[in-house]
């Protein structure tokens, strides 16, 4: 091997721990961090029955509001049961909700969500009753109906009884058809903006930066504009239509910044570190002190033919634990270092959390300390 190869190959061994001990870019679309300002989903919510249960629907002494659904529906059906008593437990009374969302036309089909309102027990093998869906409006903007998907389970026994999930609660895949179209999002807009579902300014100005690069090689200007740390306004040039102009810029890519934060979840043990947080160089120990009381009481029996009386002497026993606490320095200066300065000590999630909190006490933790 000449000496030009062995440098070329050095060189390459080189790039190749470079690149390992570098971080790629974590550069997203802008698509996946923003969306456009006044495009949204609208809710839709809608009262119906659902019948064809085995027995464990609504009881209609204790809910009312199921027996009178149940008359007008029927009556609607030219049936009159307004004079006598309604005992079924077949049918139940349910809120039947749905997300109808922006450029939906008319005969598209939504999914909707089932909920019980009464007593019942289970909607397993219901079918809901077309429903009228409202919007804020008091506008019908879909119909629904359909047989019900639940999750869960509950069988039950003499002795025993076992439940998974919710039965109360189901879902309707594709169950409501769309019945009124809403007016176009776009025709409305007359300025486009770009909201962050996580603001900041960092990643504002980034993206007013790659939208104003594409526009200046694209259309010979600037189009972006950053207002604050979650609004970018977007002048769309005259030469191309709205919806074009968003799908050039959904494909650009950006590198998003958030705040240095620690989330702490102390009911699950769950740790999670950003990956600019840092600490300021500490020492820490952590030791668990365990105390441990064992009664065993004994019975003391007299002697046959005495005049003596049985009783039970406690017995107690008592054993104090206390390992060796581990004294380690800790100097976050990056993620890695952090983690790996943690695990040295040999914690538990439940020890970690502790030391988070007394750090971020001691004025050592450069972040913002969650706990939920």
């Amino acid at each position: 091997m000449t000496f030009r190869s062995r440098i070329a190959a050095l060189c390459c061994a080189l790039v190749l721990v470079f690149q390992s001990v570098v971080p790629a870019s974590a550069s997203v679309r802008i698509k996946d961090i923003a969306g456009l300002q006044g495009i949204r989903d609208n809710q839709l919510v809608g009262y119906g029955l659902v019948i064809g249960l085995q027995g464990t629907g609504d009881s209609v002494r204790n809910s009312p509001f199921t027996g009178q659904a149940m008359q007008s529906m029927l009556d609607r059906l030219g049936v009159n049961v307004r004079n006598q008593a309604l005992r079924t437990r077949n049918v139940a009374a349910v809120i039947v909700t749905a997300d109808l969302p922006p450029f939906a036309g008319r005969g598209s089909r939504i999914d909707v969500n089932v909920a019980s309102m009464g007593d019942a027990t289970s909607l397993q093998g219901g079918t809901l009753v077309v429903t009228q869906l409202l919007g804020t409006d008091g506008q019908t903007y879909a119909l629904a109906q359909g047989r019900l998907n639940v999750s869960g389970f509950d069988v039950r026994g003499e002795a025993e009884r076992v439940t998974q999930g919710v039965t109360t609660a189901a879902r309707i895949p594709g169950g409501a058809m769309i019945e009124r179209q809403l007016p176009d999002p776009l025709a409305n807009l007359h300025v486009l903006s770009l909201e962050l579902r996580n603001p900041d300014f960092a990643t504002a100005e980034r993206m007013a930066a790659a939208i104003n690069a594409y526009s200046r090689r694209q259309y010979k200007t600037t189009v972006a504009y950053a207002m604050d740390n979650r609004t970018i306004s977007l002048t769309r040039p005259v030469s191309v239509s709205t919806s074009r102009f968003i799908a050039d810029i959904e494909r650009l890519e950006v590198e998003p910044d958030a705040p240095a934060r620690v989330v702490v979840d102390e009911r699950t043990g769950t740790v999670v570190i950003g990956r600019d947080v840092k600490i300021s160089t500490v020492a820490v120990t952590h030791g668990n002190l365990t105390v441990r009381v064992t009664e065993a009481p004994q019975v003391s029996q007299p002697e046959m033919f005495s005049n003596g009386e049985t009783v039970v002497v406690p017995r107690t026993q008592v054993d104090v634990t206390q390992p060796n606490g581990h004294l380690a320095i800790i100097n976050g200066a990056n993620l890695h270092t952090l983690v790996r300065g943690l695990n040295q000590i040999g914690l538990k999630p439940s020890g970690i959390i502790a030391i988070l909190q007394a750090i971020k006490t001691a004025g050592a933790l450069q972040a913002d300390l969650v706990v939920q």
